[in-house]
C-alpha cells in the first residue's frame, strides 16, 4: 500500500467546529500511520499476517573456516541481523559438519553453513525430510599438507601415512578416503589397509603436528594456511587439482524443511543478504579479510596473521552455486564408502528456488 491509496471524503470535515476538526485530525493521522507501518517492507511487517507467523529467532549455524567466510561477515558486521529486523539472531560455532547436522537434526538449528557430505548424509539418514540445501557459499579451499621431515613430498608419498581430517564422514574426510582407496589403492588402516586416517579436530592438529603424531592433514582453509605458517606443514596440493573440473563445493546453506515451509519471506531475507555478501567478497577482498578476522577473534579469542588471512582466502572461490554435478560425484564416495546407503535425489536435496528467485530480481 502506498500514501497515494490511502483516500477519504474530506468534504465535511471543513463544516466541523475547530475543536471537533482538531480531534478529527488526530484520528485521522493515527489511523493512517497505523495503515502505513502495517505495509513495511521489512521481514515481518507490522499488522500482516507475516508478523504472526514470524519465528521468535533465527538459529544460524558456521564454522570458523574461512571457507564460511559469509557467515563470518554478516555475523561480525551485522548484516544478517539487520535483514531480520526485529527476530533476534542467535549463532552457534562448530568444528565440523556432521555436528552440525545433528543440531538439526534436534530442532536446534534453522539455517546452516555446511560441507555437502554431512548435508547429505542428513538427507539421506532423514529420508529427505529435515533439510534442504538453499544456496551454494564455496568452492576449493581445501588443502594437503604435510608435516615437515615426514617423508612426503607428493600425493604418492601419502601411503601408509597419518593422514589427519577435521571429523569422520565430513567432507575433507570423505574425499581423503576416496583418495586413498582410488589413487593410492589402499584403505584405512583399521579395514586392512597401510594409511591410517585419523579425526581430529582442526584446532588440534596445530600441536600433534609438531609433536611428530601426524603425518599430514587434509585440511579446510584457514586451518591449512595455518599448518604450513605455525607448523612448518609443506603445501603437497590443493584438493581443487584432484578434481577433473577444478572446481568442487566446499560450503553450501542448508535450511531445515520446517523453516522453509513456515518462514520463506525469512529465508529469502537472509539468503538475499547472503548473496550480498558473497558479492562483497568477490569484488573487495581486501576490505572483506578484516571484517573476517573480527569474527574469528571473537569466537577463537585470537585474530589470524593478515597475511595467512589472505593466503587463506586466495585459495577459496565464493561462489552462490551448490554445484550439483561435484555433489553428486561426492555422494557416490559417500555410498561407496558405505556412510550411505543410496545416492539421493538431487533434484529434492537442492532446492533453489529462493536463490534463482533472487537472481531474477
Amino acid at each position: 500500500m502506498t500514501n497515494a491509496k490511502i483516500e477519504c471524503d474530506i468534504s465535511g470535515i471543513k463544516r466541523m467546529n475547530n475543536p471537533v476538526k482538531t480531534i478529527f485530525h488526530i484520528f485521522l493521522t493515527i489511523a493512517v500511520v497505523i495503515v502505513l507501518n502495517g505495509c513495511g517492507s521489512g521481514v515481518a511487517g507490522l499488522g500482516t499476517s507475516e508478523s504472526r507467523r514470524a519465528p521468535t529467532e533465527v538459529r544460524l549455524g558456521y564454522f570458523a573456516n574461512i571457507t564460511h567466510a559469509q557467515a563470518l561477515i554478516g555475523v561480525a558486521r551485522g548484516d544478517f541481523q539487520k535483514a531480520l529486523g526485529p527476530i533476534p539472531l542467535k549463532t552457534f560455532v562448530f568444528n565440523a559438519g556432521p555436528a552440525a547436522i545433528e543440531a538439526m537434526f534436534a530442532g536446534e538449528l534453522d539455517v546452516v553453513y555446511v560441507g555437502p557430505g554431512p548435508a547429505l548424509n542428513g538427507f539421506v539418514k532423514s529420508g529427505g525430510k529435515i533439510l534442504r540445501v538453499v544456496s551454494g557459499a564455496a568452492a576449493n579451499g581445501v588443502v594437503i599438507v604435510a608435516r615437515k621431515g615426514s617423508g612426503i613430498v607428493k600425493l604418492d608419498d601419502l601411503k601408509g601415512k597419518r593422514i589427519a581430517t577435521p571429523q569422520f564422514g565430513n567432507t575433507q574426510d570423505v574425499s581423503a578416503r576416496a583418495f586413498v582407496l582410488h589413487q593410492l589403492r589402499d584403505k584405512d588402516k583399521k579395514d586392512g589397509g597401510t594409511t591410517t586416517i585419523e579425526t581430529v579436530a582442526n584446532a588440534e592438529q596445530l600441536g600433534l603436528f609438531k609433536q611428530g603424531q601426524l603425518d599430514a592433514a587434509w585440511a579446510p582453509e584457514p586451518w591449512g594456511t595455518r599448518l604450513i605458517r605455525d607448523a612448518d606443514g609443506v603445501l603437497i596440493e590443493e584438493e581443487k587439482n584432484l578434481w577433473d573440473e577444478r572446481k568442487f563445493s566446499t560450503t553450501l546453506i542448508v535450511a531445515s524443511g520446517k523453516f522453509i515451509a513456515e518462514h520463506p519471506d525469512v529465508l529469502e531475507a537472509m539468503l538475499k543478504t547472503h548473496v550480498e555478501i558473497t558479492t562483497f567478497l568477490n569484488q573487495s577482498p581486501d576490505a572483506a579479510a578484516p571484517i573476517i578476522n573480527t569474527e574469528l577473534k571473537r569466537i577463537q579469542g585470537k585474530a589470524m596473521d593478515p597475511d595467512v588471512l589472505k593466503e587463506a582466502l586466495s585459495r577459496v572461490a565464493f561462489d552462490t552455486d551448490p554445484l550439483p554435478e561435484a555433489i553428486d560425484k561426492l555422494a557416490g564416495w559417500y555410498v561407496e564408502l558405505g556412510i550411505i546407503k543410496r545416492k539421493p535425489d538431487l533434484a529434492r536435496f537442492v532446492d533453489a528456488s529462493i536463490l534463482n528467485k533472487l537472481r531474477a530480481k
